[in-house]
């Protein structure tokens, strides 16, 4: 599998208000997402774990699904899916607006992944042990399950070739049975998250919402849904303490930014904002 990333990263980025066209999620199973993250990043259990060691606590957020059938709870006035009563989600990579310029267009505000330095468009943990499996062997999966990739979608709007080997890698897909506690997980007191579902439905979860979800999943069990208190403990303590380039750089982007797909004129440099603030750098082309 071979792909050419310069100048795109349409897999790290929402470039839908770059085109009047209409390009949905890549979405997994049959469940609509309560948030609006283009292309969010699931990782895995030790994924996770490995983020809030290193300090990136800050940088993570959940995903649930909202579901209206047997498979879900109510809570806060929202049906989502649900597994024996318990909240399901998924842990992501946080995509606060950046002022990137991908396809040679001008530079806009973009939800991007918070580690994708706005300069480059290159990953700034591409060559940690931290970079995520999905990242490393995209679009492995979508390849495998013959579904169009970002890769494929860019090609269409922008032109170009950005797929350059289309045969299917030795990759395993990342959902389905096996995939609770440790990609998918769920939540062990559906009544201490009701009244934070309705923040994540509303786009407006605090640090608390998130870390209380990200503590969970770092504290799961592949294949069951038993979930370790004392893991539990420690790592919300740890994602609330986080204060990382990356979550600083959040907030910053978060205040300075203007809507989606406006141009980014007046953008604070990202050299600042990121670089100064102790970001690795990217490798270059």
């Amino acid at each position: 599998m071979e792909v050419d990333c310069e100048g795109c990263a349409g897999c790290c980025i929402d470039w839908r208000p770059l085109t009047g066209r209409d390009i949905d999620h890549e979405r997994r199973g049959p469940f609509e997402p309560l948030d609006d993250a283009y292309n969010l990043v699931p990782l895995a259990r030790e994924e996770v774990r490995a983020f809030v060691d290193a300090g990136y606590g800050d940088a993570l957020r959940p995903r649930l699904w909202r579901a209206d059938d047997d498979r879900s709870v109510t809570l806060d006035g929202v049906d989502v899916a649900a597994i024996d009563g318990r909240p399901v989600f998924f842990v992501g990579l946080r995509k606060p607006p950046k002022p990137v310029a991908p396809f040679d267009r001008p530079t806009t505000w973009l939800r991007s992944c918070v580690f994708l330095d706005p300069t480059t468009l290159q990953c700034r943990v591409h060559d940690d042990d931290l970079y995520p499996d999905a990242c490393a062997t995209y679009p492995g999966e979508n390849l495998l399950l013959e579904t169009e990739s970002e890769c494929e979608r860019v090609e269409s709007v922008h032109g170009g070739r950005r797929l350059l080997d289309d045969e299917p890698p030795d990759v395993t897909p990342r959902f389905g049975p096996g995939a609770v506690g440790e990609r998918v997980f769920a939540h062990p007191e559906p009544d201490r998250v009701e009244s934070r579902v309705g923040r994540f439905r509303d786009g407006d979860p605090t640090p608390e919402d998130r870390a209380e979800f990200v503590a969970v999943a770092a504290a799961s069990s592949p294949g069951t849904l038993a979930v370790n208190g004392e893991r539990y403990e420690q790592a919300l303590e740890a994602v609330l303490r986080a204060d990382s380039w990356a979550g600083r750089a959040i907030d910053r982007w978060e205040r300075a930014a203007v809507a989606d797909g406006k141009r980014a004129r007046d953008a604070p440099d990202p050299g600042v904002v990121e670089d100064a603030d102790g970001a690795p750098s990217t490798p270059g082309w």
